[in-house]
């Protein structure tokens, strides 16, 4: 009985196809395989035997981005804002007058478009028409934690995006700590105040707040 014709090229096709993909898987493991060290492997090539080579002098070693903590503060705090499964409560270092004026620095910087100088959420680009964020005097925010601050900064909320790419967490939390200023400009008790700042106060009353809400 004749057979179809067909057959036999197509069946030559079919092995033709399977050698080229053995040909092929052999470059590949020849790719996989290349000649090169592990991390730390002895060598035979350089004089001290090592295969890893010590840095030049006046290489730069690659450090955290984030920047260190300082000594003695609690890592996790210092870099998440939470304590405990709870927003921290206060900076988790000390806070000196140099944390301060890096803090306004900062938030001059990165904060002022949105929330004003003096916290009020009246920044430029908000006076243009993006959304405005409540003052940092406002009730809801004197109470929050300071952690709540840092964790904004570090993760955004609202149309507010994260900051963590931008701001350090050292100065993240500077920026907490100069918040708490502003906070505290805008309704500080007119008895804790020294009584030279108090003599400068217009029309002092006996409400025991200072008068008026005016850029520090």
């Amino acid at each position: 009985m004749n057979r179809p014709m067909g057959r036999r090229p197509a069946r030559a096709g079919c092995w033709a196809a399977a050698l080229a993909l053995v040909g092929l898987s052999g470059c590949r493991e020849a790719m996989y395989q290349q000649p090169r060290y592990d991390p730390l492997e002895a060598s035979t090539f350089f004089d001290d035997g090592l295969s890893s080579r010590p840095m030049l002098p006046g290489v730069v070693p690659h450090e955290d981005p984030r920047g260190a903590p300082p000594s003695g503060a609690d890592e996790d705090v210092f870099y998440t804002g939470w304590k405990s499964g709870r927003l921290a409560e206060e900076v988790p270092f000390p806070v000196d007058r140099d944390l301060l004026v890096r803090g306004k620095e900062r938030f001059g910087i990165y904060c002022t478009p949105c929330h004003g100088l003096s916290g009020d959420g009246r920044g430029v680009i908000v006076r243009r028409g993006f959304p405005q964020p409540p003052p940092y005097y406002s009730p809801e925010l004197r109470k929050q934690p300071i952690g709540h601050f840092f964790d904004v900064m570090t993760r955004g909320y609202g149309v507010m995006y994260s900051y963590a790419s931008r701001i350090k967490p050292r100065d993240r939390w500077a920026i907490a700590a100069y918040i708490r200023v502003l906070q505290l400009s805008q309704h500080a008790e007119v008895t804790t105040l020294p009584e030279a700042d108090r003599a400068k106060l217009p029309g002092e009353g006996s409400t025991g707040e200072a008068a008026g809400r005016k850029q520090p």
